[in-house]
């Protein structure tokens, strides 16, 4: 008769099952929750995924089954999946470090005078990168220095928004240097990849590695504004944005249709638990001037309001007065230059699109950069 397997023996059977991203076996990396070996054979295993979400449960589930499996005396395995808590997770980075502390991020030291912009949507396709591509490039072309997080690590779209598709970033002395582009500060998953149409399938630590180290291994210099372009919703990297900058202040993009409006608003309210401040919102696709009549003659194709509809409601939420920061007209040319890597702003400047862009542009980058906290090397006579 075949003798039944400890839970020892399915711990060592798991050590050599290995996280996909991290390469490293799950029992080290503290992602075996519990075993239980049942009379008849079956072995049930809890395993913690780092996000709820994850794209490699399925592998995980796999590779647990069968490194189980193949121990004697067990007839069938039973993996739970469950989520890390916020400890967890930290304590994982920690581990990843190796002891080594975090590097600093330069835009959250007090002497930092750099306006973080963290730009975002409730859901895809309502024209957030475009926006925050075509604002970067107009507060460049108005002579302030900016830098864009291309942040939305799965859809990424800034490079060739900006004209810099295939670009590689050179190193020196240990820090990345961004690409120029349009005199824009850029950096990007895509300029990291072997080929740009590979797949991103990463999950909470690696996503929060990732945007951790665009902020502390590129080399910035003295920004005046730091835009990040973020994935849709409140997942993971909006998450970790709000650890590693707390002091980023969120800016979200809507379309006038309800439907998009509702989201948008959910999405603005995650400041409410990250104690961000909400800047304003931007409504794109607002209307398309009368191709007969004029400028003067809107047709509003997505309905009308959705933009000051979150605006108010943002504010009722947070207790603070979110502003309609502008209203961005329909216009094919806005669409086909990002295609052609020629921001639309610089482009067509006079555009009715172009002119609503830079106004919300020089509304973020003109605000004053306080002294608060700042250290001014003074010294009494």
């Amino acid at each position: 008769m075949t003798s039944l397997p400890t839970a020892e023996h399915v711990h060592e059977a798991l050590s050599g099952v290995k996280d996909p991203e991290i390469k490293r076996p799950i029992t080290e990396l503290g992602m075996v929750k519990s075993v239980d070996v049942g009379a008849d054979g079956t072995v049930r295993v809890e395993v913690y995924l780092t996000i709820a979400g994850c794209p490699l449960r399925d592998t995980i589930t796999r590779d647990v089954t069968a490194a189980v499996m193949a121990l004697d005396g067990v007839t069938s395995v039973d993996v739970a999946l469950d989520v890390m808590s916020e400890e967890q997770r930290k304590a994982l980075s920690a581990q990843l470090r190796g002891g080594r502390p975090e590097k600093e991020i330069p835009f959250t030291q007090p002497d930092s005078l750099t306006r973080v912009y963290a730009v975002a949507s409730g859901k895809g396709g309502v024209g957030k990168s475009s926006i925050t591509a075509n604002l970067a490039a107009a507060m460049a072309a108005d002579g302030v220095t900016v830098g864009l997080i291309d942040a939305d690590i799965y859809g990424h779209s800034a490079p060739r928004m900006l004209g810099a598709e295939g670009a590689r970033p050179t190193v020196v002395d240990n820090m990345i240097m961004p690409i120029p582009a349009h005199q824009v500060k850029l950096i990007s998953t895509e300029m990291f990849k072997p080929d740009r149409d590979t797949p991103v399938a990463w999950r909470g630590p690696m996503l929060h590695r990732a945007l951790q180290q665009f902020l502390t291994d590129v080399y910035w210099g003295d920004l005046d504004v730091l835009l990040l372009d973020l994935p849709p919703g409140t997942g993971d990297v909006a998450i970790s944005l709000a650890q590693l900058m707390p002091n980023a202040e969120i800016v979200v993009v809507t379309t006038p249709q309800l439907a998009a409006a509702e989201v948008a608003e959910r999405a603005g309210s995650i400041a409410l638990q990250t104690h961000q401040q909400v800047n304003g919102v931007i409504e794109n696709m607002s209307y398309l001037p009368c191709p007969h009549c004029g400028p003067e003659h809107r047709l509003e194709l997505f309905g009308s309001g959705g933009g000051q509809q979150v605006a108010d409601g943002l504010s009722r939420r947070l207790g603070a007065n979110v502003p309609l920061l502008g209203e961005v007209p329909i216009d094919m040319g806005l669409r086909e230059s990002g295609d052609v890597g020629q921001p639309f702003v610089l482009k067509e400047p006079d555009a009715p699109a172009s002119v609503a862009l830079r106004e919300i542009a020089r509304r973020l980058s003109h605000r004053e950069r306080g002294l608060a906290g700042m250290s001014l090397s003074l010294s009494p006579s």
